[in-house]
């Protein structure tokens, strides 16, 4: 099949689940706005979409995707920052109850900055690396030059990424308060099992062990 016939097939299925279906939730959507309860940074690989792993329906998480779902640490400078401004607004003004950085297996991202570090390619990117650079010391911290660290340097990342989140004063202000809890994740794209940070830890450990799952980072 052509791609882009597969999907308009996806777009008529979709039609015809939430809009003929469910009505009700489309219109109320539509008319009420979005109160999604949860944001969730995720990395741009396709094969990690969360509307589909978390079998989300619309209007229930928002969503910010990247590559490598990094975040940046807190820069009011002026510059372009679509990330920081993604979790802001969502923070701000939608309220989120709870964010989710959500990294994974076998992360294009990752595996290029750590061929990066290792000396192994040059960066000929104009945007990718200085992205990427977010990760570096995580890369440079678990051995980049090791085959097997390929997990380790997405899951320290993913860390940074938590400790990134905690420099924007109205989000370490609102999990002060209470108000909002940050969570690490990490996707097995190969046996499908999610894990999450322990922050008592420090270590990975399957979600649905965590006690209590609902800890902030």
């Amino acid at each position: 099949m052509i791609p882009i016939n597969r999907l308009l097939a996806g777009y008529r299925s979709y039609k015809a689940l939430y809009h003929e279906k469910r009505a009700e939730l489309t219109q109320r959507l539509a008319d009420e706005g979005q109160r999604p309860a949860i944001l969730v940074i995720a990395c741009s690989d396709s094969r990690v979409d969360p509307a589909i792993l978390f079998n989300a329906d619309p209007g229930e998480i928002f969503v910010v995707r990247n590559v490598a779902a990094l975040v940046p640490p807190y820069e009011p400078d002026g510059s372009h920052h679509g990330t920081s401004s993604a979790i802001e607004y969502a923070v701000k003004d939608l309220k989120v109850e709870e964010i989710i950085v959500l990294g994974h297996h076998k992360c294009g991202g990752i595996q290029a900055m750590r061929s990066i570090v290792s000396g192994e390619v040059e960066d000929n990117h104009e945007f990718v690396g200085t992205w990427m650079n977010l990760a570096r010391d995580a890369c440079e911290l678990h051995g980049a030059d090791d085959p097997n660290s390929g997990a380790s340097v997405e899951m320290a990342t993913i860390k940074l990424s938590v400790k990134n989140l905690k420099s924007f004063p109205w989000i370490q202000s609102r999990i002060d308060e209470g108000k909002l809890r940050v969570h690490g994740w990490w996707f097995d794209i190969s046996n499908g099992e999610l894990y999450g940070h322990d922050p008592r830890t420090g270590q990975f450990s399957v979600v649905e062990k965590l006690a209590p799952v609902g800890a902030s980072e």
